[in-house]
């Protein structure tokens, strides 16, 4: 009790520090929310998680961003002055940027005139790019880029990597270049015809000044430099970010196309087009890791919004799955989503335990996949706010159909067992539990957190392993932590989340293709089939012959099991009523910029 009491009494003190006004001035907008996980930095080039990338957008801008009210998503010019140039084999893209288009002032711009600022300009996005191939920054998503295949990146990488020099950045390559100061051009190795929502990812793709990483260097994650519509004024990591308006942004309004029947987004749109943006001049955001004083937080109106109800209070907060009158009776607003996410479980392919090819193997991981009771998993720990997964393949994307069924979704513990001693994991030592075909003792370890809700999932863990007779071993580590050493191979097996960044399916089937090994495919999987699959669904337009190896996809994830899918998740979020114009983002990080605050409404 102390504990979040105390959580409560800093959030409040932090509040009165940051939000004061000066007196005779009009009240700061400050928007004030809480991450439930700490994020890691605030470099594009150098994360993955998604809470950085919530941040990072907001502070840079790529080329193309998403229509805030749009619905079916729309992709829209941000930095770029229209849609993209196309060649008809999609494997050319040319870019036009706007002019006019300027950093935020920085030490690290030397050599200006008194008044000069920073211009943007195509060459930066060139060094953007170039930046996730250069192996001193160790950047988690270079295999994503790596699969753009744009010409000469990769083989600029193995230079730096075989001479063991710096890397080139001046060195031009076929695939990236600036064809004058405002025209970008895109060369590709193979056909891309969903590129545009790669150029779309301003959490990662945004432009990144020379002068700022070489002026900072190693501490470049705490010194991010952009064009966007905040910049970070404070940052106490794993404790609370800091970001305020650009004063010098450029003029940017409100506009959306929201769908002619959608009521909630014609009102925002009525309320907010035309208006400036950002609207707010603040954003706070506290790390909370513990559920309690994150939901009491909100409810004490130290918060704007409660991005996703703690599991545990959704009962209290949405009795038959609708906000509660007495929260209603304040003017709170209810958003509630089948997110474009799931949660699952990675088996480290290269343990000696759950790893592994061969049909024993196989089988183990498939036990352990059916002896998961899903169901109890949404009813108990995420009270009814997730629909059992069938596969990898969020909703929303290409690829997902809401009438597949697999054994991923099975919960069936007589078969789990059936298939153990099929196989030779028996109790050979008398000891009640399970050991290994040779005779060793079988232990599954799992990772987790050491928060309130995490040990709710090792309970779930716990129980259903008993029913097997196999025995769990937990250890814990912060979620951060957990990361790195999943990347790096160390854990035997973790269970986590990921959402969707676009509208394409296939940024799901990544979880198993081979090349991305240690960076989104977690588990290690490693089969031709499945990779040359992948390789050909990204150069195929879309359409039935796409869906159908999608398909195949799904059934080699049922069939090998080197990742178990638990759910997708059912996400509620909860505005204060002087919150305005919020809708939770699909396929995008922000939306900071298209919010405002009544400042008339708080209590």
């Amino acid at each position: 009790m102390k504990r979040w009491m105390l959580a409560l009494g800093l959030s409040a003190m932090l509040g009165l520090a940051h939000g004061a006004d000066t007196p005779g001035t009009e009240p700061a907008k400050v928007f004030r929310y809480a991450f439930p996980i700490a994020e890691t930095g605030f470099d594009p080039a150098q994360i993955s998680d998604i809470y950085s990338r919530t941040v990072t957008p907001h502070i840079f801008e790529g080329l193309y961003g998403y229509d805030p009210l749009a619905m079916p998503v729309k992709i829209r010019p941000l930095i770029a002055a229209g849609m993209p140039e196309a060649s008809a084999d999609f494997r050319t893209y040319t870019v036009r940027l706007r002019p006019g288009i300027y950093f935020t002032d920085d030490p690290a711009f030397k050599g200006l005139k008194p008044g000069e600022r920073r211009e943007l300009v195509a060459e930066d996005y060139v060094y953007s790019f170039k930046r996730f191939a250069d192996p001193a920054v160790k950047s988690p998503m270079w295999n994503s880029v790596e699969e753009i295949g744009l010409l000469g990146l990769a083989a600029l990488r193995k230079q730096a990597l075989a001479s063991k020099k710096r890397f080139d950045y001046d060195r031009e390559i076929e695939g990236l270049r600036a064809l004058d100061r405002y025209t970008l051009q895109f060369r590709l190795q193979q056909p891309r015809p969903r590129l545009l929502e790669t150029l779309a990812q301003n959490d990662l793709f945004g432009a990144v000044a020379r002068e700022v990483v070489e002026a900072y260097g190693d501490e470049i994650m705490g010194h991010p430099v952009g064009t966007g519509p905040f910049v970070l004024k404070q940052w106490r990591r794993s404790s609370l970010i800091v970001l305020e308006r650009n004063p010098n942004y450029r003029n940017m309004q409100y506009e959306a196309e929201p769908a002619a029947d959608d009521a909630e987004g014609q009102a925002i749109l009525a309320r907010l087009q035309g208006r400036r943006m950002p609207m707010i001049d603040r954003v706070e955001v506290s790390i909370i890791e513990e559920s309690q004083p994150r939901w009491l937080s909100f409810l004490n109106a130290e918060h704007d919004l409660v991005d996703r109800v703690p599991p545990e209070f959704v009962n209290i907060a949405l009795p038959q799955n609708k906000l509660a009158p007495n929260l209603a009776k304040k003017g709170m607003h209810l958003h509630r989503v089948l997110n474009a996410d799931s949660s699952f479980t990675f088996f480290n392919m290269e343990d000696a335990t759950v790893g592994g090819y061969g049909p024993d193997k196989v089988a183990l991981r498939r036990a352990l996949s059916l002896s998961l009771d899903i169901e109890r998993e949404i009813r108990q720990v995420r009270r009814g706010q997730a629909v059992v997964a069938q596969s990898m393949v969020l909703p929303h994307t290409s690829g997902y159909d809401p009438q597949y069924k697999s054994e991923i979704g099975d919960f069936d513990p007589a078969r789990a067992r059936a298939l153990l001693d099929l196989y030779g994991f028996v109790d050979k030592d008398g000891d009640g539990w399970r050991d290994m075909p040779d005779g060793a003792p079988l232990v599954i370890e799992v990772a987790s957190q050491p928060d309130a809700l995490s040990r709710q999932y090792d309970e779930l863990w716990q129980r259903n392993l008993n029913a097997v007779q196999i025995k769990a071993r937990f250890f814990h580590g912060k979620w951060p932590e957990q990361l790195k050493q999943a990347r790096a191979g160390k854990l035997m097996l973790w269970f986590l989340g990921t959402t969707a960044t676009g509208p394409d399916g296939i940024g799901a089937l990544q979880r198993m293709y081979g090349p991305q090994s240690g960076n989104q495919n977690l588990s290690r999987f490693k089969n031709a089939e499945f990779d040359g699959l992948y390789e050909r669904m990204q150069v195929m337009p879309d359409g039935p012959e796409r869906e159908a190896l999608f398909l195949q996809a799904k059934r080699m994830q049922a069939a090998w099991m080197p990742m178990k899918t638990h759910v997708h998740r059912i996400v509620n979020d909860i505005s204060q009523p002087w919150l305005i114009g919020y809708r939770r983002p699909l396929f995008r990080n922000e939306f900071w910029q298209f919010v405002d605050i009544d400042n008339s409404q708080r209590h």
